[in-house]
């Protein structure tokens, strides 16, 4: 029976026509499409809370949380010993280095570059017989395409081709070109060994170079990112929140991570430091984490420290203003400055006084606590410009925008940072926002990532304001805690006073049906789904697992920054989702870039933890860009109909 089109359909065909005028052309589409739907799904690998620790961050990269061990292992484990696999691995995480290492040893030997050739082409093959010949030609550099395309599709031990293969790999060796080919069949084998990353969260803070991780994530091939209160407070300060600006500058004069402001963004704090060494005297609690340090050595800790007492200071004065601009945040509790008794050196919280350890505020004038002084305005003026013109964070946080969001839903799994609000009996929190209506669960994160782009794109100061909310509001799906004690942590010596309670979400999760409800109001169908989140660091040493509700939940923080691990007793968890199923990693600690390249030293899985197997091998047709595949062949299908029957006219 002849099909009727309708004229909707019609114009859309004839607009796909224009990309596959001719018959033969669309059924060439349709039968590449066909096979690479049934490929097996690509492997997806997941990170969350970097904090900054680019060394740590670049090796688990380069590993793939050791899926490149393994496959060397299977390929080639027979005929190599553990050292020898080991240095074949650092090779591939660390080509160039690795080499010139191997050179200055002088075992860059013809033998050496020829045997080393032939394995990676081995390992190679391997990891991208998972891809399309075209998938893995597109991520060849130029000068090598031809050469390396030919050597994975040309086994030495085909007769007819084994004095083609042999020459191809002696006559790279001959004319010195073999670094480079050694360079490119590594970073191909990494490609292809992880075909999407991840990244859930809390890039920034903490750690020394939150600005190299973003650099990689930069040139990666295919990553998103869930952002973090961490991510989202520096999002705010490059849109200009001034507020935002003295919060994440606190963390960076708290944690030594000035030089990746100073020196990667190019944002002077001379004004500042200036400004602090005439007015503040310094205090303990104003001191670096690490004053050994040697940034800091070299810029005098006193200095440093007297920068952090005055920029905590304004931080506390702007927090103060905006919380008073929006009693809806309901964050009164924050505004601190005006419960301090100045004379007795005390402040009152929640109707009991405390002793404060430190009352040296020459800034704060008791009668109107949280107006900036002159000298005060003048710095956050300076600042916030430098803040919006550093072209380097300002990509930075525009790659956040452009490849990141508050949550994503991909294959089945709902990734997101931090929480979505609930209350004690298990239901959604219900919240009200800036246009007068009450939102919850989904709708509730769909609005926080509106008003974040607002923030950004649209110059909207009360959404600048509320960057500052999802740093650290109360219902707040990025912090998902009552309150932020820094204040307290700074001044107060009762530890009882730094409690931040958890959102009841954090209970919530320990439950089957709990969870399967928050899939489903996310659209997911419980069974085959997940929840997989970051921002609480797991707590290993306690006994805390990861995985929770009978394994629809999985946390994925678990100490990946430094400052961490004494509480968490391991330096982090990956998640890896194979076409045969997902596997949890956890990670030993890393000594360093150096010492990986010079001895060999890997990342080593403490704990490999395969969690959900799949019935049956996943296939691209499986998973959300098969989806897509699919509704692309029928339209094409349709179109061979449209043309066959003569209700577009094809090219002949």
């Amino acid at each position: 029976m002849k099909r009727e089109f309708t004229a909707d359909q019609i114009k859309l065909l004839q607009l796909l026509s224009r990309d596959f005028p001719t018959i033969p052309q669309v059924g060439a589409e349709i039968i590449a499409l066909n096979a690479i739907s049934n490929l097996p799904k690509g492997t997806e690998h997941f990170m969350s809370d970097l904090h900054g620790e680019s060394e740590a961050f670049e090796h688990i990269l380069n590993n793939c949380s050791g899926v490149v061990r393994e496959k060397v292992q299977d390929i080639l484990g027979k005929d190599m010993s553990e050292e020898e696999q080991r240095d074949f691995c650092t090779l591939i995480y660390y080509p160039a280095k690795k080499i010139e290492e191997i050179r200055a040893r002088g075992g860059n030997t013809v033998e050496w570059y020829s045997c080393t050739l032939y394995r990676l082409v081995d390992v190679a093959r391997s990891v991208a017989s998972k891809y399309s010949r075209s998938k893995v030609r597109k991520a060849l550099p130029d000068a090598y395409r031809y050469a390396v395309d030919e050597l994975l599709h040309t086994s030495g031990e085909e007769h007819n081709k084994q004095a083609y293969y042999t020459h191809i790999i002696s006559t790279i060796i001959e004319v010195g070109e073999a670094d480079g080919f050694i360079e490119a069949l590594c970073s191909l084998i990494k490609r292809m060994a992880v075909d999407c990353l991840h990244v859930l969260g809390d890039i920034y803070d903490r750690g020394p170079h939150a600005d190299r991780i973003m650099e990689m994530l930069c040139a990666h091939h295919r990553v998103d990112v869930q952002w973090g209160n961490h991510d989202i407070v520096w999002m705010g300060a490059a849109a200009g929140s001034e507020v935002c600006i003295a919060t994440v500058l606190n963390f960076a004069l708290q944690y030594n991570t000035l030089a990746m402001v100073e020196n990667a963004y190019g944002i002077s704090l001379r004004d500042l430091i200036e400004y602090a060494q005439e007015t503040y005297s310094g205090s303990k609690w104003s001191l670096p984490r690490n004053p050994d340090d040697a940034y800091y050595v070299k810029n005098r800790m006193d200095n440093l420290s007297r920068a952090h007492e005055a920029i905590a200071v304004i931080m506390f004065k702007l927090e103060g203003q905006l919380i008073d601009r929006h009693p809806e945040y309901g964050m009164d509790d924050r505004r601190l400055l005006h419960k301090i008794d100045y004379e007795r050196k005390t402040v009152t919280l929640g109707g009991k006084v405390y002793t404060l350890n430190e009352c040296h505020f020459p800034t704060i004038d008791p009668a109107d606590p949280y107006r900036l002084t002159e000298a005060e305005q003048e710095i956050m003026r300076s600042l916030r410009r430098a803040f919006c013109h550093s072209v380097l964070l300002q990509k930075h946080v525009r790659f956040l925008y452009e490849h990141g969001s508050l949550y994503k839903i991909c294959n089945g799994n709902l990734l997101f940072h931090g929480c979505i609000p609930m209350r004690a009996d298990g239901s959604f929190d219900v919240v009200r926002v800036s246009t007068g209506g009450m939102l919850s669960g989904k709708g509730y994160m769909d609005y926080c990532d509106k008003i974040a782009r607002r923030a950004f794109y649209g110059n909207d100061q009360g959404s600048k304001d509320f960057m500052y909310y999802l740093w650290c509001g109360k219902q707040s799906p990025l912090f998902g805690r009552a309150r932020m004690t820094t204040f307290e942590r700074y001044f107060i010596a009762d530890r009882d006073t730094w409690k931040e309670p958890k959102n009841p979400y954090y209970t919530m999760i320990e439950d089957h049906d709990s969870v399967c409800r928050i899939l489903s109001e996310f659209g997911l169908d419980a069974k085959g789904s997940h929840m997989i989140n970051g921002h609480v660091p797991v707590r290993v040493g306690a006994g805390e697992s990861p995985i929770k509700a009978g394994g629809k939940y999985v946390l994925i923080d678990g100490g990946f920054c430094k400052a961490y691990h004494d509480t968490t007793g391991i330096a982090g968890y990956t998640l890896i989702f194979s076409s045969r199923g997902l596997r949890l990693v956890a990670h030993g600690s890393f000594d360093g870039r150096e010492a990986a390249i010079r001895e060999n030293k890997d990342i080593l899985a403490t704990t490999d933890v395969v969690f959900e197997m799949m019935t049956h091998r996943m296939l691209v047709r499986d998973t959300d860009d098969g989806k897509l595949i699919l509704e692309r062949m029928e339209d094409l299908k349709l179109l061979l109909e449209a043309y066959r029957s003569g209700v577009i006219q094809a090219v002949r």
